[in-house]
């Protein structure tokens, strides 16, 4: 896509919403911590958004056993560090991100090999089907939480931040938290890497172009279904990513917490305009900021802020800021 063909109306979205709360808070500086930190949860919930986007987006399979990843990776990611406390007791922030990158390495790499036995056993069998997609991936998922509970237990488990990543950084009078900016990095790095992957490499048109003709494609000689797994495992393995930044922000995990984060992953899969990688990203953020603009401003309101925003994009955009269908 050309620059100049690029609809710019979608992206104006972020800052004109936190530009247009920013007189209804008082303090500027307690505008620009929220703002923050809206935008740092944002990036989270699209690091676990971004794989269900590729399942959906490219593969039309309709994953709700997507949370059973998330949990995966965040008691993967409990495990690993436990096992680096030198590391993550240290104040030296190079010491942390050592520790926590293996985590994260470990937590892929788990997520995605499970991935591989879900695709197999209770997705491919079900290919084309929406409705049995949608019942046989919640059973997954079920049981997916009750093996979590068999190796790790039921209760909940701390995940403390290492120690360098935490309290915050001063900008005159805001305080912005360190795991936040942390957070913002490493979402805008996996946005970077799947724009690449799909637009810039041969395995992203191969992708592409088996969405658009999977029969043109495999009479060249290509395994379309070999290229479809590999997407399966990679948006598993996004979603276990996704698991240890939303552990660390919660500072805790639970079995549970995969399925609790679905409605959020759904509703900014439906805003970006199911399976737009651009889309989620904005949809993220949306999300991520009204829930700290709500929360702060009106707290009653922010249990369904995110509700209301979806509806009033779809008013705008039935088919969400960036539909896939319509390119």
């Amino acid at each position: 896509m050309k620059l100049g063909d690029l609809d710019w109306k979608p992206l104006a979205l972020v800052p004109l919403l936190a530009l247009g709360v920013l007189p209804l808070i008082a303090s500027p500086s307690t505008w620009l911590t929220l703002t923050v930190a809206g935008l740092a949860m944002g990036m989270i919930i699209f690091i676990i958004a971004s794989g269900l986007t590729l399942i959906f987006g490219l593969m039309d399979v309709l994953n709700f056993g997507h949370g059973v990843f998330i949990a995966l990776g965040a008691f993967v990611a409990t495990s690993v560090l436990g096992l680096m406390g030198d590391w993550t007791g240290s104040g030296e922030l190079w010491r942390n991100l050592l520790a926590v990158l293996p985590a994260m390495v470990v937590a892929m790499l788990v997520a995605g090999a499970v991935g591989i036995a879900f695709e197999r056993f209770l997705v491919r069998p079900v290919y084309g089907n929406h409705l049995k997609q949608i019942l046989i991936t919640m059973g997954g998922m079920i049981i997916g939480e009750e093996m979590i509970k068999v190796i790790w237990g039921p209760a909940q488990i701390p995940l403390p931040l290492p120690v360098a990543m935490r309290g915050s950084i001063l900008l005159g009078d805001a305080a912005i938290e360190k795991y936040r900016l942390i957070a913002v990095v490493v979402g805008l790095i996996v946005f970077a890497a799947l724009i690449w992957v799909l637009a810039r490499t041969k395995v992203g048109l191969l992708i592409r172009a088996g969405v658009q003709d999977r029969e043109m494609v495999e009479s060249l000689g290509y395994r379309i279904r070999r290229l479809f797994v590999g997407v399966f495992v990679a948006g598993s393995a996004l979603a276990g990513l996704g698991g240890v930044m939303w552990g660390l922000y919660q500072q805790s995990v639970v079995p549970q917490m995969g399925a609790q984060v679905n409605i959020l992953i759904f509703i900014v899969i439906i805003i970006g305009g199911l399976g737009s990688t651009g889309g989620a990203l904005i949809g993220s953020l949306l999300v991520g900021l009204m829930a700290n603009y709500t929360g702060f401003l009106v707290p009653k309101v922010a249990l369904f802020s995110n509700i209301a925003l979806m509806v009033a994009i779809l008013l705008w955009r039935p088919s969400g800021v960036y539909a896939v269908s319509g390119r």
